[in-house]
């Protein structure tokens, strides 16, 4: 049975599309709105133009341009169901190719899903499980592990396998995989250490940086990947363009800024004028590279990724319909925001909801280039079956380990998402509340995840319980531990 079904493309194209010029190891590899119904859709449908039928690969050895935001929420997008953000080049990708709705991040920070995506391990497997440095909670009840605090040397990269392959490879922005933000001690893992051939790195802004100015390095960072599509264009490529954006500080042009304050909507909580004002530089970005790609008539063997390191700040605009945000587990903090152009074999205006991963991009393109990893079998699968629609992945679960305390965030946790029902295990009690530790969601009939099962659905409760135990075994995940310190006056804890 081919799980398809046909998607309404002309949402995809609410806005007109305002298109931007913008501005070495071892062996790479990543239209609805809120109804309902739509979440409900298993598998991946057919779009409706007229190019060749999925499944013919009609070059064998594609360009790579992976776009990566910053704190990008699932629901921020146009494509995604928001009629306030304004994403019209994001869109338009989204009508050439396939959307995913229920895509995710491997974790609720940064560091670990940057790292899940460039060696397609889960956090838990690699110990790099929270954002670099952390953060330090001496007197919380439990203890949180010494975590991997930068990605090892050791780990074959995405990069790493392309450039063997004879690709040309950059990162260009944000990186946050090192021992540390920035040189000297960042220097021995930086991303030229890790298979890129070019690279720079770019970090968040102080909070008193002047928008106008670039803060958060957009068109810096859009300049120079232009600048690389125009140098490689004769030769296959990897081009991974990490966005500081939208992270906080939250700093948008005050033309744009006021533009957005005088919409409509304004004034709902998940609308912000200054998350607005971000998006749309990132947008413009995305609309840039993509007329370059036309423009250097290499679009047709491109594949584009479009993607996010994790779900949006709830301090700074509700994830709405999805719960929480950015540094916990429920569905506003890891589900993401995924669209693949790969012309000649994905159908535009495809749309899947069969979940995926982050783990998965470094199989999905070792398949579609036909490479081989040397490194240990990663975690995720290859995404090939799903963008040819050739069939589902049969995959048993994906799973989620933060064994960390955050500013932002509830406490550390961990999850499973098995079918449309999810699990989350709470594991400091002081927290969740006694007798609270698990939580059971069907995100088929709940994606706002408002009506928990655990006590209604014993059984499914034990069957997820022990598939996210035996996963964290099997991967040598790291636990926290009693602390000895802890002291509940002093706790910084944040209350459900």
């Amino acid at each position: 049975m081919n799980p398809v079904r046909n998607s309404n493309r002309g949402k995809n194209m609410r806005h007109k599309p305002n298109i931007s010029n913008g501005v070495n190891r071892r062996e790479f590899l990543k239209s609805v709105g809120f109804a309902a119904a739509i979440f409900a859709l298993p598998g991946c449908s057919a779009g409706t133009s007229g190019f060749p039928k999925a499944g013919k690969d009609i070059n064998p050895k594609p360009n790579v341009l992976f776009i990566l935001a910053d704190d990008l929420g699932w629901s921020q997008i146009g494509c995604y169901g928001s009629d306030f953000y304004e994403t019209p080049n994001i869109d338009r990708l989204a009508d050439e190719g396939m959307k995913f709705t229920d895509a995710y991040a491997a974790c609720p920070v940064c560091s670990p899903t940057r790292a899940s995506i460039m060696t397609g391990k889960y956090p838990a497997r690699l110990h790099v499980t929270d954002f670099i440095a952390g953060g330090s909670f001496p007197y919380e009840k439990l203890k949180q592990p010494k975590w991997q605090k930068y990605l090892p040397l050791e780990e074959t990269t995405i990069a790493e396998v392309l450039k063997t392959a004879g690709y040309a490879t950059a990162s260009f922005g944000k990186w946050h995989l090192s021992i540390a933000k920035q040189p000297p001690e960042s220097r021995p893992y930086n991303p030229d250490k890790q298979g890129f051939d070019e690279s720079i790195i770019t970090y968040k802004p102080k909070s008193n940086q002047d928008p106008e100015k670039d803060a958060h390095n957009v068109e810096a960072i859009t300049k120079k990947s232009l600048e690389f599509l125009e140098k490689n264009k004769d030769r296959p490529f990897f081009l991974y363009v990490t966005h500081n954006t939208i992270h906080n500080p939250l700093l948008g042009k005050r033309k744009l800024v006021e533009k957005y304050k005088n919409k409509p909507g304004s004034d709902l909580p998940q609308n912000n004028p200054v998350v607005g004002a971000m998006i749309e530089e990132l947008d413009n970005s995305a609309g840039g590279l993509l007329k370059k790609l036309e423009e250097l008539k290499i679009a047709d063997k491109t594949i584009v990724v479009f993607f996010s390191d994790n779900g949006g700040l709830e301090s700074a605009a509700k994830q709405t319909p999805l719960r929480s945000g950015k540094a916990n587990l429920y569905e506003g903090g890891i589900r993401e925001p995924l669209i693949v152009r790969w012309p000649g074999v994905v159908r535009p205006g495809s749309v899947c909801a069969e979940p995926v991963s982050s783990v998965d991009f470094f199989p999905t393109f070792l398949e579609i280039l036909g490479l081989e990893n040397k490194a240990k079998k990663p975690d995720g699968v290859s995404l090939v079956p799903l963008l040819k629609q050739t069939g589902p992945l049969n995959r048993k679960a994906i799973y989620w380990h933060y064994p960390h305390y955050h500013s932002s965030s509830i406490g550390p946790c961990g999850a499973v998402r098995k079918g449309n029902y999810k699990l989350i295990e709470w594991f400091d009690e002081t927290i969740c509340g006694p007798g609270k530790r698990f939580e059971l969601y069907n995100l088929k009939k709940d994606i706002g995840e408002q009506n928990n099962l655990a006590k209604e659905m014993p059984r499914k409760t034990r069957e997820l319980k022990k598939l996210l135990a035996n996963w964290r075994s099997e991967v040598n995940a790291q636990m926290l531990t009693p602390n000895p310190d802890y002291n509940p006056d002093k706790a910084k804890k944040s209350k459900k």
